[in-house]
C-alpha cells in the first residue's frame, strides 16, 4: 500500500509555519506529465491534507524542465474501448474537482511549460504564479492532437479569463507567456525567479478572492450571450476547416456552450473524438514531432555560443535574425552594410514583435552584429553560408573562410539543391561541411534539413542537428540529392497544379480545393511565394527534361515572378493574393485533390526507396512540418496507405 512516505512522484513537506509544499518529480521521466499512476498518488495527498488541513498548499515542479507538460500521451494511444475513455476523462474531471473544492487555499507555482492537463490542474488551484522569464508558457494545446482539455479547462478556463480569450486559447492551442498570462488574467502574477518562493507564501496566505473573469468576458459565459459568442467561433471553425477534418474544435464550443465543459455529460462526443481518425493521426504527428525533437538533442555536443552568417539576403539575414532571437551571438557578413542593412532592420520588426519586453528584444537585437569584413569568422563555433546557387561561388568563399576557422567549427551551406559532394571540392576538410536548409519564411517554418553526404562518419551531422535543436527547430537528416525531401516533393505537386491550369481550370478553384483538403495554402498560391523562378529550376532538376507546363512558362516570359514582382498567378497587393471570387472547392472537378497530391505521394514514396530519408515515418514527419501537409492525414504515406 502506498503511503505518504512511499510516493514515487510527489514530495509532501509543510514547512514549520504548518504551509503545505507540494513538489511534482515524476520518477524515471525528464518530463512531468500527469499518468494513472500520477494522478492516483496527488488522491492520496490530497486524502492526508483532507485529514490534516494545512493553512495553504503551495504545488510546485521538481524538474528544470518545467511545471507540467500534460498529460501521458502514451496512455491516450492505448485506448481501446469508448468505456476507458470516459474513464480517463472521469479520472482527470473528478480529481480536480476535488482540488478545487479543498477548504484550504492552493496556489500554482509555475515555471516553464504549463500545458494541458497542467493547466487544468493549475485552474483547479485558487491562485496561479508564473516565473517572469523566457520559456514559461501556458496553453491549453488539446485541439492540436485533436482531442479537448476534458479535465476541467473548458470549464475553468473561460470563468477565469472570460469566454471569448478562453475560446481562443482552446481552439488555436496558441500558448500565453508570463507577460499574456498575467495580462489576461491567468496569472495572478508574474515574478523574478528569485522572488517566487517568498511570493508564493505572501499569496496563498494573503485570502485575496480567487481571480474571474470581468465585463464582456465574464457576461460571454451566460446566456445569451454565450449562445452569440458560440455561433460567432463555430462560424470561424467552419470557414477554416469547411469539410470537418478537425471535429474536436466545433465539439469544445459545444461543450462549453451546452455542459458547461463536463464532457462526461455528452459521452457520445468522448467517444467519437477519442475514437476518430483524426485523434489517432495527431496523435501519431505529435509523435513524429517528438522523434525529430529528439534529433536535435545530441548527448555530449557542446551548444554553439557564437555563429556566422554569410549572405544577408532574406534566407541569411533570417537565419541570423533567428539564432540571436534564441540568445546566440550572431555576426552577419556581406559584402557592405548597405546589404545587411535590410536584415538588420527585418530582426528589429521580429524581436518586436515576439519578444513583447523592449529589454527583451534590445538584448537580442545587441546579439546580432553587422561584420562585413567578416572578423567574426575565426570566432564562430558553426559559419552558415547562404549566398546565391552558384557553386563555383560558394567554392570560393569556403576557399577564404578555411584557413581562418578554429580548429573545431562546422561549416554549413544553406543550399537548397547543390550536391553537397560538388560543393566539398577543394576543401582542406571535406568531413566538416553540412548542409543546413532552412525554409522561407525562417521564423514560422519548424523543420530544418539537415544534409549529410554518402560515407559520412556522422559527427558533423550530429553537430548540426543539435545546433538545429538549440535554435528550436525540427532537425531531419537528409542525404545529398536533387531537391533532399521536402523540394524534391513540393516540385511535382507544384507542376501538376500547372499542368491542370493548362487544362483550364482556375488558380483559385485548384488553390481552394487543396485549402478544403487540408493544406496551408494552395500550390498556386505556394509557388507564387516561393518565386515562379526558384519553382522553374526546381522543377527542371526534377522533372527528368519534362517541357514545364505552358502557363509557367508564358508568366516568366512576361517577368512575372510570383510575390516578389507583384503579379504571378496572382496580382499580389499587399502581400496578399488577390482572388477572383466565387472559388470553392465544390467548384473543382470531381478527384481534383487526390490527383493533385499524387504526384507528392509518389515522390515521397521515391525518396524512402532511394534512402534520401532513413525511413516512411520520418519522411511523413519531413513533408508535414516541411510543406504543412494536411496533419489529420498522418503524412503523405501513412494518408495513401489508411485510404487506400
Amino acid at each position: 500500500m502506498t503511503t505518504l512516505d512511499t510516493l514515487s512522484h510527489w514530495r509532501l513537506d509543510r514547512d514549520p509555519d504548518g504551509l503545505a509544499w507540494l513538489t511534482f518529480d515524476r520518477a524515471g521521466s525528464a518530463v512531468n506529465a500527469l499518468s494513472a499512476d500520477t494522478m492516483a498518488e496527488l488522491a492520496l495527498v490530497l486524502d492526508a491534507l483532507d485529514a490534516a488541513p494545512p493553512p495553504g498548499l503551495i504545488i510546485q515542479s521538481g524538474k528544470s524542465t518545467g511545471f507540467i507538460v500534460g498529460a501521458d500521451v502514451n496512455e491516450f494511444a492505448s485506448l481501446d474501448t469508448p468505456e476507458q475513455a470516459r474513464a480517463l476523462v472521469a479520472r482527470g474531471w473528478n480529481l480536480f474537482k476535488r482540488l478545487a473544492a479543498v477548504r484550504y487555499p492552493t496556489l500554482a507555482l509555475i515555471q516553464g511549460h504549463c500545458l494541458g492537463g497542467g493547466l487544468e490542474l493549475a485552474l483547479a488551484c485558487r491562485y496561479r504564479l508564473v516565473a517572469d522569464q523566457p520559456g514559461t508558457s501556458l496553453a491549453l494545446p488539446e485541439v492540436m492532437l485533436g482531442i479537448f482539455p476534458g479535465w476541467g479547462g473548458m470549464l475553468r478556463l473561460p470563468q477565469v479569463i472570460g469566454a471569448p480569450a478562453a475560446l481562443d486559447m482552446m481552439l488555436t492551442g496558441r500558448g500565453a507567456d508570463a507577460r499574456r498570462a498575467a495580462a489576461l488574467g491567468l496569472a495572478d502574477a508574474r515574478v523574478p525567479p528569485r522572488l517566487l518562493l517568498a511570493a508564493a507564501r505572501q499569496t496563498v496566505l494573503s485570502k485575496k478572492p480567487p481571480r474571474r473573469a470581468r465585463g464582456f468576458g465574464a457576461l460571454a459565459n451566460l446566456w445569451p450571450l454565450k449562445l452569440l459568442v458560440a455561433n460567432r467561433a463555430r462560424k470561424q471553425i467552419a470557414a477554416k476547416d469547411p469539410l470537418g477534418h478537425y471535429p474536436a474544435a466545433p465539439a469544445i464550443v459545444t461543450l462549453w456552450e451546452k455542459h458547461g465543459g463536463n464532457a462526461l455529460q455528452a459521452p457520445e462526443l468522448i467517444d467519437g473524438i477519442i475514437s476518430s481518425d483524426t485523434a489517432r493521426n495527431l496523435l501519431r504527428v505529435f509523435r513524429l514531432q517528438e522523434r525529430l525533437k529528439a534529433n536535435g538533442k545530441q548527448p555530449g555536443v557542446t551548444p554553439a555560443r557564437h555563429v556566422h552568417v554569410v549572405g544577408a539576403g532574406v534566407m541569411g539575414g533570417d537565419i541570423a535574425a533567428w539564432c540571436a532571437f534564441k540568445g546566440m551571438t550572431v555576426t552577419l557578413q556581406d559584402q557592405d552594410m548597405a546589404r545587411i542593412a535590410p536584415a538588420i532592420k527585418r530582426a528589429a520588426t521580429l524581436y518586436a514583435r515576439r519578444l513583447k519586453d523592449p529589454r527583451l528584444a534590445r538584448a537580442a537585437f545587441d546579439r546580432l552584429i553587422p561584420d562585413p569584413a567578416g572578423a567574426g569568422v575565426p570566432l564562430a563555433d558553426i559559419i552558415i553560408e547562404a549566398i546565391s546557387e552558384q557553386p563555383e561561388a560558394k567554392r570560393a568563399l569556403y576557399a577564404s573562410l578555411e584557413p581562418r576557422m578554429k580548429a573545431g567549427a562546422l561549416l554549413a551551406t544553406n543550399t537548397s539543391s547543390l550536391s553537397l559532394e560538388t560543393l566539398r571540392t577543394g576543401l582542406a576538410r571535406p568531413e566538416r561541411l553540412v548542409g543546413i536548409h532552412f525554409f522561407n519564411p525562417v521564423a514560422k517554418m519548424p523543420l530544418v534539413e539537415v544534409v549529410h553526404a554518402e560515407g559520412d562518419a556522422g559527427d558533423a551531422t550530429a553537430r548540426a542537428c543539435a545546433f538545429v535543436g538549440q535554435i528550436d527547430k525540427l532537425a531531419l537528416p537528409v542525404k545529398s540529392a536533387p531537391g533532399f525531401l521536402v523540394n524534391a516533393v513540393l516540385a511535382p505537386y507544384m507542376l501538376q497544379a500547372m499542368r491542370s491550369v493548362d487544362e483550364g481550370i482556375a488558380p483559385e478553384t485548384i488553390d481552394a480545393a487543396m485549402v478544403a483538403f487540408g493544406m496551408p495554402m494552395g500550390p498556386l498560391e505556394l509557388a507564387d511565394t516561393v518565386g515562379l523562378d526558384i519553382a522553374r529550376a526546381a522543377g527542371e532538376e526534377l522533372a527528368g527534361g519534362a517541357e514545364p507546363p505552358r502557363c509557367l512558362a508564358e508568366r516568366l516570359a512576361r517577368g512575372d515572378l510570383g510575390k516578389k514582382s507583384g503579379k504571378g498567378f496572382y496580382t499580389w497587393r499587399d502581400g496578399k493574393p488577390v482572388k477572383q471570387g466565387g472559388a470553392s472547392p465544390a467548384a473543382a472537378p470531381a478527384g481534383l485533390a487526390e490527383r493533385l497530391i499524387q504526384p507528392l505521394v509518389d515522390a515521397t514514396r521515391q525518396r524512402v526507396q532511394a534512402g534520401v530519408v532513413a525511413d516512411a515515418d520520418l519522411a511523413d514527419a519531413g513533408v508535414i512540418f516541411g510543406t504543412g501537409f494536411a496533419p489529420f492525414t498522418g503524412g503523405p504515406l501513412h494518408y495513401q496507405s489508411s485510404s487506400a
